[in-house]
């Protein structure tokens, strides 16, 4: 089992997929659980890693199609609320 505490800002850490059928139990910042399968984390990360590439103006692997600059391709931290487990 996983366990994952949200931050005071209402993230989780999340740099990769978690196993499709491992159960993860998230601890809320007002002290409610809540359990999660990973493929729904999974889910929730794929959402935010499309936002994240939409809004910085890259493609769906993640690559710059404008002038060569460096550019963060990934996410790291992914916003989570109580009842996202459905």
């Amino acid at each position: 089992m996983i366990h994952l505490q949200q931050d005071s800002e209402g993230f989780i850490r999340m740099k990769r997929h978690f196993p499709a059928t491992a159960p993860v139990t998230l601890t809320f910042t007002d002290g409610s659980q809540e359990e999660f399968k990973g493929s729904r984390l999974n889910e929730i990360y794929d959402e935010a890693l499309a936002v994240y590439r939409a809004q910085n103006q890259l493609d769906a692997k993640g690559f710059s199609r404008g002038p060569k600059k460096k550019v963060q391709t990934a996410i790291e931290f992914v916003a989570v609320r109580p009842g996202m487990s459905r």
